[in-house]
């Protein structure tokens, strides 16, 4: 994956210098004989931050983690059980910042079937896929706004079926897609 690549985000305090803790997702492409796939995580309802929203496995970077890529696969394996003898690194995209204080680091990686899943349920209500090429289309690419604590928010969506894809998950496939569609 390219280092030119700039930090993405659709929240004006990334270029006011606000500092942003440290997390990480896995970005899982997973080979199917049909075409690649996206998988990707909903969250259960009762979570206290992003309750019900559409996300890929990931979370903030813990002390004995040693690298972004620790972090990803750690929180894949404990989130929907996924284990790493599947997944094969492939990058990271640009790191993401978000509203919410973090700076999500997006490890892309190819998955190969067969695998079996085993969800947190306190966690994850449900893992799902959905083709790569809904993403990689752009009329599937919404750009919103939303008045958000006196300002105008700016994201994007990218819904998929009755999956509302929005947030810090459409910014960071949006970032999957620009890259894509440079080579």
């Amino acid at each position: 994956m390219s280092s030119e690549l700039q930090p993405s985000a659709d929240w004006p305090e990334v270029r006011e210098g606000h500092s942003h803790t440290p997390a990480a997702v896995l970005v899982p492409l997973v080979s199917r004989h049909d075409g690649p796939s996206v998988l990707l995580t909903k969250r259960t309802e009762h979570l206290h931050h992003h309750p019900g929203q559409i996300s890929f496995p990931g979370g903030r970077v813990e002390e004995a983690d040693d690298s972004a890529v620790s972090t990803a696969l750690r929180e894949t394996e404990e989130e929907i059980g996924l284990d790493r003898s599947h997944v094969e690194l492939l990058g990271a995209l640009p790191d993401y910042f978000t509203g919410t204080g973090f700076r999500v680091t997006p490890v892309v990686a190819v998955v190969h079937p067969p695998f079996e899943l085993r969800l947190d349920a306190f966690e994850v209500a449900e893992a799902f896929e959905v083709p790569l090429t809904h993403f990689l289309n752009p009329a599937n690419h919404q750009r919103l706004s939303r008045v958000f604590e006196g300002r105008t928010r700016h994201f994007y969506a990218m819904p998929y079926h009755d999956y509302y894809i929005w947030g810090a998950t459409a910014g960071i496939l949006m970032s999957l897609y620009r890259l894509l569609q440079d080579e």
